[in-house]
Order: C-alpha cells, then sequence, then structure tokens
C-alpha cells in the first residue's frame, strides 16, 4: 500500500505547487485581488504566499522537510480562508455561496494537512522520502 501514500501525497501536494506558480504567473490581478480583500502590502503578500504554497507543496511531494511545509499550508490555508474567503461579509447570494465553498475548502484541506502532520510524526515519513532519516 506504499503507492496509495505516494500518490496522495503527490495529489495533495500537487495544488499547492500549481497555486504556488499561479500566485507568480497572476501576479498583478492577485495582487489588486488581495489589495481589494485589504490585505496589507498586497503585491509582496501574494509573492510570499506564493513562496509558501510552492515550498509546501514541493515538501509534500517529495517527502522532504514535510514538519515545516506542512505547517506553511496549514497556516496559508487558515489566513487564507478567513481573510480571503470572507463569505459572511458578502451580500450576493451566488457570490457568497462560492466564497463559503472556497471557505470550506481552505479548512477541509488545513485539516488533511493536520492529519498527514500527525501521520508523519506518529509513524515516520514513510516511502520515497528524501532528506530525512526516516526517509528511504
Amino acid at each position: 500500500m506504499d503507492w496509495v501514500y505516494l500518490i496522495g501525497r503527490a495529489l495533495f501536494g500537487l495544488i499547492f505547487v500549481g497555486s504556488g506558480v499561479g500566485h507568480f504567473v497572476q501576479l498583478p490581478g492577485m495582487a489588486r485581488y488581495a489589495d481589494s480583500k485589504k490585505v496589507p502590502a498586497a503585491k509582496a503578500t501574494v509573492a510570499v504566499t506564493g513562496l509558501m504554497l510552492l515550498a509546501g507543496g514541493l515538501s509534500v511531494i517529495l517527502g522532504v522537510y514535510m514538519e515545516i511545509g506542512l505547517w506553511l499550508l496549514v497556516f496559508f490555508l487558515l489566513s487564507a480562508a478567513f481573510t480571503m474567503h470572507d463569505f459572511w461579509t458578502v451580500n450576493d447570494p451566488m457570490q457568497k455561496m462560492v466564497e463559503q465553498a472556497m471557505f470550506m475548502k481552505n479548512l477541509s484541506m488545513a485539516g488533511a494537512a493536520l492529519i498527514l502532520y500527525w501521520v508523519i510524526r506518529t509513524y515516520g515519513y514513510g516511502p520515497m522520502s528524501l532528506g530525512h532519516p526516516m526517509g528511504g
């Protein structure tokens, strides 16, 4: 069943790598959106969170320093949920529904990252992990 763990890690990490790349490819537009949500230093914040997403996603996929990578993802997901997807402030019913779905997605992914953190702290990094004595 090692392959299930590896595939799961790759699938989980891939969305963060893609999103991190998107933060840089779409930096001006994402910075404008972050600014509209009153994020301080929006352009710098988008760049920093892009790095967090890339580092976190790659750490999960490669199995390198996953504890750090997972905490980066948890911090990003929870802060983005409450700042970027504040559905409780939205008046338009359709937009409110979209923001609520995104909010819940971020919470559930943060939960998955915390579960993965618990698994590696309890059982080790598992197969195909680089840069860790338990990896292999």
